[in-house]
């Protein structure tokens, strides 16, 4: 069997899929983007095609190596998206041919069923609640919310208390039997995490994501040391180099994107590094139907495996849904707040190729939001 044709399509919302097909006309698919940044991920597929068109496509290891070390620069969100979403598909197509999920190629499935979560929005207290109550009727056992809009370099007493009032309000609307997390984005200098952490420990979330930067990463220890709320961090972390001082930090939750940290076989890998460290996977995906995918056949084969993310529903997805590219959305019917095990091949969903083809030809140039402090320097998103 050998790789014939790749292509990738710019969707609505805001994603990038790529299509790998073969001569024995098994097509396998992937999702490699990074948000905001889909059209340089777009041309560095089409580069690494180079080395791909004419070799099998069991080769994904050597594929990766290649693909990852093969130049002489390497690293960062760009290459490694690309990877990504190239090993997304490469694993699909394994599955397909073998006819099998592909956690079956990883050894068989640990668990029957994985936990999901669901994001929940609203800047005011009324529009939080009613978010909050939506999901938990729709059955989620857990939500995750963001933490706070811009802060400065030193929090005011109004920011911080709106932030410990925010977590106040979720944790009474959801009870102790049900979790919450909290994202930030960053947003926090580790001065205002060392002071913001210890107030919210009382309402015990499940986990405070990325509170500083990942260029503050030296300061993350000082973080976890502040206060016994668990910290997660990692979806702009790309690599098992990138993740040791995280993990060395103390951090309690590791977060890659199957998107971002060069797909399925180095996650893998992550998790495995992750388990020695006493540290659990809960990978960020806030994209679209096969970076989900890719993580649920993840999550069924790896023992250290925490909850998943997942964007239904999610305010990014104006115009398009999870489920408009699937010819059969069951894969991503939630029941009790978990999604079920896959049997079928490969990456267990079926793309409807018409319909991503006819969102290609309109595309998408999402970008984040550019935002500003009063003062009118910029801040962090």
């Amino acid at each position: 069997m050998k790789i014939t044709r790749i292509e990738t399509f710019l969707v609505p919302p805001r994603w990038l899929f790529c299509r790998i097909e073969t001569d024995d006309g098994i097509v396998g698919w992937g999702e490699p983007v990074v948000e905001g940044r889909a059209e340089p991920v777009r041309a560095a597929v089409e580069v690494l095609t180079e080395h791909l068109l004419g070799k099998d496509p069991a080769a994904i290891e050597d594929h990766w190596q290649v693909l990852t070390k093969g130049g002489f620069y390497r690293g960062g969100p760009v290459l490694s998206s690309a990877v990504a979403g190239i090993d997304q598909a490469l694993w699909d197509i394994a599955g397909k041919s073998h006819g099998v999920p592909v956690h079956t190629l990883f050894g068989g499935p640990v668990r029957d069923r994985v936990r999901m979560y669901s994001w929940v929005g609203g800047d005011e207290p009324s529009e939080l609640a009613d978010s909050v109550t939506a999901q938990v009727e729709a059955g989620f056992t857990a939500v995750k919310m963001n933490g706070s809009g811009r802060l400065g370099p030193v929090a005011s007493a109004a920011d911080i208390g709106a932030i410990v009032e925010r977590a106040a309000l979720v944790r009474e609307l959801l009870g102790p039997h049900r979790d919450f997390a909290i994202d930030f984005h960053g947003r926090l200098s580790s001065a205002n995490a060392r002071r913001v952490l210890p107030l919210l420990a009382e309402f015990h979330p499940l986990f405070v994501e990325e509170p500083l930067l990942p260029e503050h990463g030296h300061r993350l220890a000082d973080v976890v040391r502040a206060s016994s709320v668990p910290i997660a961090t990692g979806e702009r972390l790309y690599s098992r180099a990138d993740f040791r001082p995280a993990l060395e930090a103390g951090i309690a939750v590791a977060q890659p994107d199957l998107s971002h940290a060069g797909g399925i076989s180095e996650v893998r890998r992550i998790a495995a590094v992750a388990e020695m460290y006493d540290v659990p996977l809960a990978p960020h995906c806030p994209l679209g139907p096969i970076a989900l995918a890719a993580s649920l056949q993840t999550a069924f084969a790896t023992p250290n495996f925490l909850i998943q993310e997942q964007s239904g529903g999610l305010h990014y997805n104006n115009g398009s849904e999870l489920f408009d590219y699937l010819v059969d959305p069951a894969p991503f019917r939630f029941t009790d707040g978990y999604a079920a095990r896959s049997t079928e091949p490969g990456l267990g969903v079926t793309i409807d190729e018409q319909a991503v083809r006819r969102a290609d030809r309109t595309g998408h140039t999402w970008r984040n939001p550019i935002w500003r402090h009063t003062d009118g320097t910029w801040a962090e998103w």
